[in-house]
């Protein structure tokens, strides 16, 4: 048998002669390959592929078993395992995902032959240490498992893991023509290939770094402008213009920490070639990855790093470009800023599109019918998507994330996806280490993760799976596992080349239905991921448990306190943060028992409000209890509860806490 490191090599793909109407400026060779991951500059270039799709554990049924039992999670199956897909024509593999790998065996085979020509674990294609699959090219992180190693194949692939159960997985693809120079997958790598897999190390590897260089081809000059100027509230201030062809390659704004805020109420717009309507327009955190109004992504292609905002899609025009910056701030101080924009005096070719990008928010969301993030016509390829996520329940588990992302081009529905967070190469929310923070990778991550926010979200950039449109394009994302039950605040922004200007509408709604909505009410669920500052230094103990109490399986924490501990009253302090600051009304919800002890609210080791007995003679889920009021900050306070005694039924001092409510009263 050929070992691993010479079977898992991957031949790069030849170039593509893409044809289009005439034009006066040079055509490129159209690279569909793994130049594509480091060939930033081709990002504009309509694509030649004749379709693609994507092939993925979706429940069939329309319902939410999308792997968690494996019933959808194959194409058919063999007597040695499973294929998960059976691919016709020439084409490539653009991206695998999975949630749930395994030691299993994944072999790949091309061109109809009887001997897989790659044969590796399945969780080794995402480790980064087997050739070709090599980190960055492929990564892990958020909770998901991804590659963007392109798999080409001039006849048919099929891929065959040899178990007899997997979980969730997505393989998108491109097919083309027949006569378009795909070449197979070879065991034996060209020097090409691999300087090129070194290429697309290093550029997946440069997140922070400025990749303007990357944005243009090797005999374009790159160009610098910069300037600094005051932008007082209400007015409005040009940050760049030209009335040359040309192409934007990278643009800097700064201080980021001037655009952060939940009014949403600082826009840019680009307009490209004298139209009277910009062509980008968002508020300015929202366009460079903010979440609720605070920085949040730091990506290959656009994000925030040393309170510096920095994207670098291309953006190709074919007379005059010009960005400005428009206030509609009302009595608050001016913004000084400062801007660099990286520019080639090359004008747009006729093989490429303008890039657009579109803000939208449905607050709330409509029942039955998916979230919109493009809906347009005309002939393109989107490249990248960023959500905001908030829904109605903060506290619960937030069923709206359960929604699948659906793909439909030229009117056919072409991809089906397996859950919000796969939709960003994420996995499992809500699950410490997986997807419940912050996390960036270069090109997809989280937002963020706040279930007593009820807010999540994440971005999305493509490279080699680009979405190519000739007619239109309608992307959604459901909002709950099943139709589209659970009401939910959606703000996205929508990055796409055109080759005209599209038909959705791009203009931005009125200031007052753009700002960030805080909820009223914060729900802390102790038994999940509640930040604990302190509890009692001795005689106490406490653990996580998921009773059933009733007809309710309740995961709540539990605290077992006997006699003092060394500075006196047992207590526990957690760690709450506070969208803003106010006066908040404290609540809470416990499980009542047997042993239940006496609970006040303290602040300053002084009690506030009214103490709560938990004591009962059966285990219950008690009503929610007021305790007092706080002043809270926004951001993380303190919040601490002593157990001050119990009643002589009580056999102990317990503290099961279910829930911890805030209620904003001023």
């Amino acid at each position: 048998m050929m070992p691993i490191y010479q079977a898992c090599f991957l031949i790069f793909i030849t170039a593509v002669i893409f044809t289009c109407r005439p034009t006066a400026h040079a055509q490129v060779k159209l690279l569909s390959g793994i130049e594509q991951l480091h060939r930033l500059d081709l990002l504009p270039t309509f694509k030649p592929s004749v379709k693609i799709g994507s092939v993925s554990s979706y429940d069939r049924t329309g319902g939410n078993d999308d792997g968690f039992n494996g019933t959808y999670s194959f194409v058919r199956k063999e007597a040695d395992g499973l294929v998960i897909a059976d691919l016709k024509g020439a084409g490539v593999i653009t991206r695998i995902w999975t949630p749930t790998p395994t030691d299993d065996i994944v072999e790949f085979y091309f061109d109809g032959e009887s001997t897989p020509r790659i044969k590796i674990k399945f969780r080794d294609i995402f480790t980064g240490n087997v050739f070709p699959f090599l980190a960055p090219v492929v990564g892990i992180g958020a909770g998901g498992f991804y590659s963007y190693l392109p798999l080409a194949y001039k006849k048919s692939c099929k891929v065959l893991v040899k178990t007899q159960k997997i979980e969730f997985y997505q393989i998108n693809f491109a097919t083309y023509a027949d006569d378009a120079g795909i070449e197979t997958y070879t065991a034996i790598p060209s020097n090409d290939f691999k300087a090129n897999l070194e290429k697309a190390q290093r550029f997946l590897a440069s997140t922070g770094a400025d990749i303007s260089s990357y944005s243009v081809s090797d005999n374009q000059k790159l160009n610098t402008r910069n300037f600094k100027g005051t932008l007082a509230p209400g007015k409005t201030i040009t940050v760049f213009e030209t009335d040359k062809p040309g192409r934007i390659a990278g643009l800097k704004l700064a201080p980021a920490s001037a655009f952060a805020g939940k009014e949403r109420d600082t826009i840019i717009k680009i307009y490209w070639d004298g139209d009277a309507n910009p062509a980008i327009v968002a508020p300015v955190g929202d366009l460079f990855g903010y979440a609720w109004g605070e920085p949040a992504v730091k990506s290959l292609l656009l994000g925030t790093i040393d309170d510096t905002n920095y994207i670098y899609l291309p953006m190709p025009f074919d007379k005059s470009a010009r960005i400005e910056l428009v206030s509609e701030r009302r009595d608050r101080a001016p913004l000084d800023i400062s801007a660099e924009i990286k520019y080639a005096d090359v004008g747009r070719r006729n093989d490429e599109g303008k890039l657009y990008a579109l803000w939208r928010r449905e607050n709330l969301t409509t029942e039955g019918q998916p979230y919109t993030f493009l809906e347009t016509r005309g002939r393109g390829h989107a490249v990248g998507f960023i959500l905001q996520a908030q829904g109605t329940q903060p506290g619960s588990i937030p069923e709206f994330f359960e929604g699948d992302d659906e793909t439909t081009l030229d009117g056919e529905l072409v991809i089906r996806g397996t859950g919000s967070e796969d939709f960003f190469n994420g996995g499992w929310y809500d699950v410490p280490g997986r997807w419940d923070d912050r996390v960036s990778l270069p090109l997809s991550g989280s937002l963020d993760f706040k279930r007593h926010l009820a807010r999540t979200g994440g971005y999305r950039f493509m490279l080699t799976d680009v979405y190519p449109f000739e007619r239109s394009i309608l992307q959604t994302i459901e909002h709950g596992p099943v139709g589209n039950k659970f009401p939910t605040d959606y703000a996205s922004v929508s990055f796409f080349y055109s080759e005209n200007r599209p038909t959705a509408n791009l203009n931005l709604p009125k200031l007052a239905d753009r700002k960030v909505s805080d909820p009223t009410s914060v729900v802390f669920t102790p038994g999940w991921t509640t930040p604990i500052h302190a509890f009692s230094w001795s005689n106490a103990v406490l653990m996580k448990k998921d009773d059933k109490i009733g007809d309710e399986n309740l995961r709540h924490l539990s605290m077992k306190a006997d006699g003092r501990e060394v500075f006196g009253t047992h207590y526990i302090s957690f760690i709450c943060e506070m969208p803003q600051a106010g006066k908040y009304r404290v609540s809470i919800q416990a499980i009542k028992g047997a042993d239940g002890a006496i609970v006040q609210l303290f602040k300053n080791e002084i009690g506030i409000g009214t103490p709560v007995d938990l004591y009962a003679s059966t285990r219950q889920k008690s009503a929610e209890m007021p305790l007092g009021e706080l002043d809270m900050n926004e951001g993380d306070n303190r919040v601490m509860f002593k157990l001050i005694g119990k009643n002589d039924a009580s056999t102990g001092l317990g503290f099961d806490i279910y829930r911890i409510i805030f209620e904003r009263i001023g």
